[in-house]
């Protein structure tokens, strides 16, 4: 595993867990980790990684709209 070391401004409040969590619900979004990789990377269970998605904004349901629309043709 790659270790990163990242300075982050003194008046950025945020937790080091914070910003697992937000990486790894951006690599989830992105598509560059499935579900479990990205709550191994945040350090938490698959289901509270899904609980946790929507407190950065990411849908579970990692689907473009090409994708909803093709799936709603062949339906």
């Amino acid at each position: 595993m790659q270790t990163i070391q990242i300075s982050i401004p003194d008046f950025v409040d945020v937790e080091p867990r914070e910003l697992t969590l937000i990486i790894a619900s951006r690599l989830y979004e992105e598509g560059k980790l499935s579900l479990g990789q990205a709550a191994d990377l945040a350090g938490v269970s698959k289901r509270t990684f899904m609980e946790l998605l929507g407190d950065y904004g990411v849908s579970l349901f990692n689907y473009d709209v090409e994708e909803i629309e093709k799936d709603f043709k062949h339906a």
